[in-house]
């Protein structure tokens, strides 16, 4: 298996796994065509997320891993603050269990690091909580969020 950061080659593979990915109504939306259509607009306009995938041979992708940089306020002395956040993690199903995943989301919380992130979040699905937490993730009391469903 072979990770690697994702080009520009990787986009319609990318658009398929996240196609993959999403719900039967949003595959219903749009095709896989039409939208690989727009994540290679979307990729060439956005500088701020990284793709990690996968690979067991040189073709196919086997899964990804979505890794979103974002600036931080500067405070004195740190004028380069940043935090990133792991999104989108997929492992095709035939794949799965054997650890691909789990080195999906470690090369992308590398990645984080070695550009300077303070910390590096995810928001998991309850089945994936173990995974994170062999990683060195853990749940954080200070790490709070707002439904945007629900609003204030």
């Amino acid at each position: 298996m072979d990770i690697c950061l994702a080009g520009q080659a990787d986009v319609a593979q990318l658009a398929r796994l996240l196609w993959l990915n999403a719900a039967p109504e949003q595959r219903a939306e749009q095709s896989v065509e039409e939208f690989a259509a727009d994540l290679a607009s979307w990729w060439t306009d956005n500088d701020s997320h990284f793709a990690f995938v996968a690979r067991m041979d040189e073709s196919e992708l086997v899964g990804m891993a979505w890794l979103a940089i974002v600036p931080r306020v500067p405070r004195p002395g740190a004028t380069t603050r940043r935090s990133a956040d792991i999104q989108s993690v997929y492992v095709v199903p035939e794949f799965r269990g054997n650890r691909v995943g789990s080195a999906l989301v470690q090369a992308a919380a590398d990645h984080a690091l070695e550009l300077g992130a303070g910390h590096v979040t995810v928001h998991s699905g309850r089945k994936a909580v173990p995974v994170y937490e062999r990683l060195g993730f853990a749940s954080s009391r200070q790490l709070l969020q707002l439904d945007g469903a629900r609003g204030y």
